[in-house]
């Protein structure tokens, strides 16, 4: 029980000056996997599809759709792969590291491997890569004037409204990391603490209850992230 609750990621080598941590391990083979699944599944791409095409067909099928009603036709090509990009990887993360052998093995001394995002400094990465985006976008489709007026203005009150929404930025990309890292670390250290009273049974209603957290909180930052994109890419109301 000494080991349940670590919030730093544990160093499990060096590769040059980069450190080889157990949670970005954990990305890779995630990666990995999804990579290996895309290819699996577009390699013989059939008019009627069966098997895993067809699986993936109905989840891009409906992660579009849903895109394409909040963004509208023409931003939903740019947003869509972003978006589901986020969904897929946070999701085969989250359901990865209830997989056995995470937060278990253990190599030299420090857990071999452990959910991704019960690092904050991983959160954090998505969460400051989506804001990245979503401000990138709106220079797109607002130009870099356009994109301006919605932070600085001449009048007074919009110039504070401005800097409230300034102010804002931080606190989503706060949100957005925060939410995915306490989320998944506590249902880890519920895992964890279950698992080391109860081998068998009893764990298995926290397993469902984590599979159901980690699909929800992929969803809920894939989400966020295209609704923050929607309302940053769209003209100011002083600008009608």
């Amino acid at each position: 029980m000494e080991s349940l609750v670590v919030l730093e990621a544990e160093v499990l080598g060096h590769f040059k000056n980069l450190p080889i941590t157990n949670t970005l391990l954990a990305s890779w083979i995630a990666m990995f996997i999804l990579a290996v699944v895309s290819i699996l599944a577009t390699r013989k791409v059939q008019l009627i599809p069966s098997g895993l095409q067809s699986l993936f067909e109905i989840i891009v099928d409906f992660g579009y759709t849903t895109v394409e009603d909040l963004a509208g036709s023409k931003k939903a090509k740019a947003f869509f792969p972003i978006v589901m990009t986020f969904f897929l990887f946070i999701l085969f993360s989250n359901w990865l590291g209830l997989m056995p052998g995470f937060a278990t093995i253990k190599f030299e001394g420090e857990h071999f491997l452990r959910s991704m995002n019960s690092d904050l400094n991983m959160t954090l990465g998505l969460a400051l890569t989506s804001a990245a985006l979503t401000h990138a976008f709106a220079i797109y489709y607002l130009g870099i004037f356009g994109y301006l007026k919605k932070w600085f203005a001449l009048n007074p009150v919009f110039l504070f409204v401005g800097l409230l929404e300034l102010v804002g930025e931080v606190t989503k990309v706060l949100s957005l990391s925060l939410r995915l890292f306490g989320n998944i670390f506590a249902g880890e250290v519920a895992l964890l603490a279950v698992s080391s009273i109860f081998a068998f049974v009893a764990p298995l209603p926290f397993y469902f209850l984590e599979i159901i957290v980690g699909f929800v909180q992929a969803a809920v930052f894939a989400m966020l992230t295209l609704v923050f994109m929607v309302l940053l890419s769209e003209k100011h109301a002083q600008e009608h």
